[in-house]
C-alpha cells in the first residue's frame, strides 16, 4: 500500500463512518475506491469526495444533488460550473433552514404559551383541591 492511499478501516477512523456507508456510497457511485484483491483503497481523491459528500449531507443535500456537484468538477472549466451550482443550491437550502428555524422557533413559543397556561391550570386546580 502506497501512503498516498487509505484503507476502508483508516478512512473510517479519519471520517468518523462506518465500512457500510463507505460501501453504500461507493454502490452509489459517489466514490471510487481502487481494488486490490478484496481491499479497497481510496485515494486523496476519495477523501476530497467524502468531505464533500459529508458536508453535503450536514447540510441537507440530497446525494443526487452532492452526485450532480462532484461530477461537475470534471466539466473543464476551472470548477466555475461547480462552483455556480453549489452557490445556487446553497442558497436555496439556506433559505429552506432559515424557514424551518422561523416555523421551529413559532412552534417553540406556542409550546411554551401551552405549557405556562397548563401550568396554570394544574395550580387552579391544586388550589381548588386544597380548600376542599
Amino acid at each position: 500500500m502506497t501512503t498516498d492511499t487509505l484503507t476502508i478501516r483508516e478512512m473510517c477512523d479519519a471520517f468518523d463512518v462506518t465500512p457500510r456507508t463507505l460501501r453504500f456510497y461507493e454502490a452509489k457511485e459517489l466514490l471510487f475506491p481502487e481494488r486490490v484483491g478484496q481491499k479497497r483503497l481510496f485515494t486523496k481523491r476519495d477523501r476530497a469526495r467524502l468531505k464533500l459528500i459529508l458536508r453535503g449531507k450536514r447540510f441537507g443535500f440530497s446525494l443526487e444533488d452532492i452526485r450532480q456537484l462532484l461530477d461537475l468538477y470534471y466539466k473543464g472549466d476551472g470548477q466555475l460550473s461547480q462552483l455556480e451550482q453549489t452557490y445556487e443550491l446553497a442558497g436555496q437550502r439556506l433559505a429552506d433552514l432559515e424557514k424551518q428555524r422561523t416555523d421551529l422557533d413559532e412552534a417553540i413559543t406556542d409550546l411554551r404559551d401551552q405549557l405556562k397556561w397548563v401550568e396554570k391550570v394544574i395550580s387552579a386546580q391544586r388550589a381548588t383541591r386544597q380548600a376542599s
